[in-house]
């Protein structure tokens, strides 16, 4: 009933030359011949999309739907067939889907390289894991105050056969839409947490193991069983473990939210909320927020030397973390000049290409090494 109260308002903002065809399902393609200019497609689109935003009522119900538009032209010196148009238009509307609701996209030969890169590492993604082409990389985090390394950031890595090292920025939305993220996810745990012990194992301080957890991981109903296994199976003792979270994904459902956080934290679990300042979270929630930590993004952090705005900003936030006696992390630092200005402000740690960029285990440990050494020598 919906589809034929849709195509009866699609109508509406048709031509008596404009063909609508019934594709298949919910897909439906409209022909225009008389295309005067992009601005007229443009104004079409945006017509349709508004016309199918507004609520139908169908049998006394208000029934809300949504749409996505794919657009190609065939251009004057083009030949293309009807497939090819509308394999096109397929391509563009895959893309228009993946830019959020209510959007329109033309094709353009770049959104076909696009998407063909992206069908492409979605196969191989799958059995990535089992050919053990993923690793975890470490980058540490260092108290601003005594220059020790104070945890590690355990961050995923695929090393494809052919395409090297492929950057998670590629491969992580691919992972979290099809849900691969979650062997993943439970896989990187488990590893950080097994090398964090074996540091331990080797006469290294302890130090702890942070670990992201995805939108996906969060919302598992079994999540901290998950976790307490992997902390049972690796023989790490819980507080030497920090799961880091999102303020985006956590205010999706907040009452929700604090009951997993509260469950985390029960166990002993150090909890970090990631990326803060970026997000939409209410003040009011985050002393809600059962969490130890938060992370200053490194949007702020970049420039905070220069940029009045997110020198007031960073210096809000530590301030915040302070006044709700929790510990503060700078992300992103990269200068000795935004190193100074952190430790001047009373950041608690640090984290960035000016320490360590994310690198393997074996070569990160040489820098546990000295830092065990150097704690040696300081008098009891």
């Amino acid at each position: 009933m919906y589809l034929i109260a849709a195509v009866s308002a699609v109508s509406l903002c048709m031509t008596q030359t404009d063909i609508l065809a019934h594709l298949s399902g919910d897909e439906f393609a409209i022909s225009r011949i008389d295309i005067v200019s992009f601005e007229s497609v443009i104004k079409l689109s945006q017509m349709l999309l508004s016309t199918l935003s507004k609520p139908f009522s169908i049998k006394g119900n208000l029934i809300h739907i949504t749409a996505s538009i794919g657009i190609t032209i065939n251009g004057i010196n083009e030949r293309n067939s009807i497939d090819q148009l509308l394999q096109q238009a397929h391509i563009a509307l895959y893309q228009a889907k993946q830019q959020g609701r209510s959007k329109y996209q033309f094709y353009s030969p770049e959104i076909n390289a696009q998407l063909q890169e992206r069908i492409t590492l979605e196969n191989e993604l799958y059995g990535a894991l089992e050919r053990n082409e993923m690793l975890v990389y470490y980058q540490p985090l260092i108290d601003l105050h005594s220059g020790q390394i104070t945890a590690m950031e355990a961050l995923v890595r695929w090393q494809h056969p052919t395409l090297g090292l492929v950057s998670p920025v590629k491969f992580i939305p691919i992972a979290e839409a099809n849900g691969l993220i979650l062997p993943i996810g439970e896989w990187v745990l488990r590893t950080a947490c097994a090398q964090n012990r074996a540091w331990q194992l080797a006469g290294f301080n302890p130090i702890r193991i942070s670990v992201n957890l995805s939108a996906r991981q969060f919302e598992l109903p079994n999540l901290v069983e998950v976790v307490s296994q992997i902390l049972e199976e690796t023989e790490l003792q819980v507080s030497y473990l920090e799961l880091e979270v999102t303020e985006s994904f956590l205010m999706a459902d907040m009452e929700r939210s604090i009951k997993t956080l509260k469950q985390l934290r029960e166990l002993g679990i150090c909890l970090a909320l990631d990326d803060f300042g970026t997000g939409y979270s209410s003040l009011n929630y985050l002393k809600r927020f059962p969490v130890n930590m938060l992370k200053i993004d490194r949007s702020f952090v970049q420039d905070v030397t220069s940029n009045p705005d997110s020198a007031a900003v960073t210096n809000a936030i530590i301030a915040l973390a302070k006044s709700l006696r929790l510990n503060i992390t700078a992300e992103g630092v990269e200068t000795q000049e935004q190193l100074d200005y952190l430790k001047m402000h009373g950041c608690d740690e640090g984290q960035g290409y000016y320490f360590s960029c994310p690198v393997p285990a074996d070569i990160i440990t040489p820098m546990l090494q000295k830092t065990f050494q150097q704690m040696e020598k300081i008098p009891a």
